[in-house]
């Protein structure tokens, strides 16, 4: 019985100084499962392409990501986790969402095309990113080609102060569908 004690107290205080180290576990289908580290501090230059947390500010997705299950309860004020996704759009980029997915600068993001409905047939809200040039405190945030990803696409632009730069650790599948 001992052991089975101290593997739990081992394995709890090992996980407390991995979270307070910054490491984070991401199991959803929406980017590549596996472990990343938020890097410390704000960065002074966030670019397309780089992999962010945050927390959903607009307090209005609350309800519908927790009755849902597209997000769990966490530490973000809204009482959300925060979303681990892929910076797509930033201050200047010309944004527009057409029925073949959305456009930044003229290209089609992969696997970019917002659904009316989930995969349960529930309605999804919709949004207006039709065409906007993303302001200078904001940016667009997608799923790493994710088709069934909760991200911009439904929550609209996001605001870039709130951007936390992430890096992969070690990864156990590429997000292939």
């Amino acid at each position: 019985m001992r052991p089975v004690v101290f593997l739990m107290c081992f394995m709890g205080c090992a996980g407390v100084l991995l979270f307070e180290g910054g490491f984070r576990f991401n199991a959803t289908a929406s980017m590549p499962r596996g472990f990343y580290q938020l890097v410390p501090g704000k960065a002074a230059v966030i670019e397309h392409g780089d992999l962010v947390s945050f927390c959903l500010e607009d307090a209005s997705f609350t309800p519908l990501a927790l009755e849902r299950g597209y997000l769990r309860p966490g530490a973000c004020p809204g009482g959300l986790q925060p979303l681990l996704k892929v910076v797509a759009g930033l201050p200047g980029d010309e944004v527009d969402l057409a029925p073949d997915g959305i456009r930044i600068n003229g290209q089609l993001q992969p696997e970019s095309q917002a659904h009316s409905q989930d995969s349960h047939g529930r309605p999804l809200p919709p949004i207006a990113l039709c065409p906007v040039q993303i302001p200078p405190d904001m940016a667009l945030i997608l799923s790493s080609g994710h088709p069934g990803g909760f991200d911009g696409r439904y929550f609209g632009l996001v605001p870039f102060a709130s951007l936390q730069l992430v890096k992969p650790v070690q990864l156990f599948d590429t997000g292939e569908k």
